[in-house]
């Protein structure tokens, strides 16, 4: 009997050891693992999107404006690195994907108090994620500058994008990312069609309205100073958007290879439709065009990057290029508004149109979700959705803000400080 109850007593503490250790091996496959190839990677596409605003945005900006204010253009985008760097540290990573409810997150991580070396999200330190997430705060209210160059104040302009970075960027990136509505209702926005792109375009419509238009702009011909620089700018933006759409992957893998490679044909199917769309409504193919078309692709092919094949790549590519080259030709004579270096048609047009071409195009053994084409039409419905929601929210708020801004402070330059030109009269330097 003693010999049986002994013998019972081991199965139990065998069974119950078994159990264990099954239970260990199971959290063990369920924790996070650091992998040192998707490390090395995304350490390489952070630096790749940081490319993009310094030196990117800030030459392809600085080419397309007079002389006078080449300087001010340039500086616009270096400080604007700056400040969303900080601003990312002290609040905006914890509202964007702090824990939180369906419109923001939670202030839980103010200043990363709760950053540690050991800590890992997915398969690369917390802390790369943190700063490839920051490169693309940045780059956002970098873009919006675009619209309103030549004459708003530098103070403003300061004030607003670091405002805006806070009640308009965090939530949105949070509702799309960060466990929001948007995300939960199925918006597919693989590296920030609406988040960056559509966000940015429409603030910069915004923008531009509340200010006005330049003086002189119906009466002068305005010319680009140097169109080597935009070039040089829009290279630096093609190369670095490898890392802003293969990265957004966040591993070394078969998606970021797909991602790699649809980008690389939308943007030369864009350039290509813009530079022919021109050739044949103005007669010549300018360089301004090519480079801009190459920009309109990279961005609608953006919330696609990880959902489509190199087919849907190519379609995108083309729509975007002709519909961005519209919007910047004729509908902004049409609509008469000044946006000064065309933010609006490029990136929230280009936006728009990636992010529902992305509903068509969705190949469900790419990125998990089917499109149009292969018989979800609920799909272009919630990218519509995506699209609006975006659109109403980022309008409404950088109205209010700049209207504020404008009351408190004023938001333009002065006329004869205008004329001048900024370099000198706002920051005492100038390109000889």
């Amino acid at each position: 009997m003693r010999r049986l109850l002994f013998a019972l007593m081991a199965l139990v503490v065998s069974s119950g050891t078994a159990l264990a250790e099954e239970a260990m091996e199971a959290a063990a496959e369920a924790a996070p693992v650091l992998n040192s190839g998707d490390t090395a990677w995304m350490l390489t596409a952070t630096a790749l999107v940081l490319l993009m605003t310094i030196p990117g945005v800030a030459l392809f900006y600085g080419g397309m404006v007079r002389k006078p204010n080449v300087l001010s253009t340039v500086m616009q985008s270096f400080a604007v690195c700056c400040l969303m760097s900080i601003i990312w540290m002290v609040a905006g990573y914890s509202l964007a994907f702090g824990e939180g409810g369906a419109y923001v997150g939670d202030l839980s991580n103010l200043f990363l108090k709760n950053l540690t070396l050991e800590q890992v999200s997915g398969t690369i330190p917390e802390s790369v994620f943190i700063i490839f997430q920051m490169t693309f705060a940045i780059i956002t209210p970098a873009l919006i500058t675009g619209a309103i160059a030549e004459r708003m104040k530098f103070s403003a302009l300061l004030i607003f994008l670091g405002l805006w970075s806070i009640l308009v960027y965090s939530p949105i990136t949070h509702w799309v990312w960060g466990g929001g509505f948007l995300g939960d209702v199925g918006v597919l926005d693989f590296a920030g069609g609406t988040v960056v792109h559509i966000n940015s375009g429409v603030a910069a419509l915004v923008a531009c309205l509340v200010l006005g238009s330049r003086t002189g702009y119906r009466k002068e011909v305005i010319i680009p100073h140097n169109l080597v620089l935009t070039v040089m700018g829009a290279s630096f933006l093609w190369v670095g958007w490898f890392g802003f759409n293969a990265g957004s992957a966040l591993a070394a893998d078969g998606l970021a290879g797909m991602a790699m490679a649809v980008t690389q044909i939308a943007t030369a199917a864009a350039a290509l439709a813009w530079m022919i769309a021109e050739w044949v409504t103005h007669g010549k193919p300018s360089v301004l065009g090519i480079a801009s078309g190459a920009v309109a692709g990279l961005v609608a092919i953006t919330p696609a990057s990880g959902f489509v094949d190199p087919m849907g790549a190519l379609a995108i590519g083309a729509a975007a290029g002709i519909v961005c080259f519209w919007a910047a030709t004729w509908l902004k004579r049409v609509l008469g508004y000044d946006d000064s270096l065309d933010v609006f048609a490029v990136h929230g047009i280009g936006g728009i149109v990636g992010a529902l071409l992305t509903g068509v195009f969705a190949v469900e053994a790419i990125g998990g979700t089917a499109g149009l084409l292969e018989g979800n039409l609920g799909q272009v419905w919630i990218q519509a959705y995506g699209i609006g929601a975006t659109i109403v929210y980022c309008a409404v708020v950088s109205f209010i803000l700049l209207k504020v801004i404008d009351l408190v402070i004023g938001l333009r330059v002065k006329e004869e400080d205008e004329r001048e030109g900024l370099d000198i009269r706002l920051h005492g330097e100038s390109v000889l």
